[in-house]
């Protein structure tokens, strides 16, 4: 099995792509080994001494590693992981996911149905691209509520693609909008 690694804007971060499905629908963002209960394969992860996140998108899987570790040392680790699971042939995810809760009026859902279609189309695909994600939280008074994920949470440049690439654009389109915040889980 031949599995590809890019880098991301994320120094900490890796995307490893097995060249096949990671998660059919949806994405999965493990903070810490305690999170990664319903997931083999990013529990294995974590038993790898300096990997502290780890989230699967649909085609990859996108590590961050601690500062006091080195990529030389930690990725032959990672696909040694990632090899032994799609060998294997046992499911990524284990059980039901949940949906995250989303604060919106009922007089907002169809500003926000515009949103998150914008963001469905626009926005995700190239934050995927990067090894991350960006979650709808919620909008309320003018304020879109984001949480970004997996190689996006702590990146240096994440606030920058919120507020100007992501806030500009959705002002642009749903003038409703006035502002975009990053928010945590």
């Amino acid at each position: 099995m031949f599995i590809e690694t890019e880098d991301t804007p994320n120094p900490a971060t890796l995307k490893f792509l097995p060249g096949q499905t990671v998660m059919a629908g949806g994405t999965a963002d493990f903070t810490s080994v305690e999170t990664a209960g319903r997931s083999p394969l990013a529990a294995a992860l974590f038993a790898q001494a300096g990997v502290s996140r780890v989230f699967l998108g649909g085609d990859f899987i996108a590590v961050t590693k601690s500062d006091d570790v080195s990529w030389s040392a930690l990725k032959p680790l990672v696909l040694s992981v990632v090899v032994d699971q799609f060998v294997s042939g046992r499911p990524v995810i284990e059980g039901e996911a949940h949906e995250a809760d989303e604060d919106v009026l009922p007089e907002d859902r169809e500003i926000v149905d515009q949103i998150k279609e914008l963001l469905d189309t626009r926005v995700r695909p190239a934050v995927a691209g990067d090894g991350g994600d960006i979650v709808f939280r919620g909008y309320r008074d003018g304020i879109v509520r984001l949480h970004m994920q997996g190689a996006c949470s702590g990146c240096p440049s994440s606030r920058a693609t919120l507020k100007h690439g992501v806030e500009n654009m959705l002002r642009h389109y749903v003038p409703e909008v006035q502002s975009v915040e990053q928010v945590e889980a």
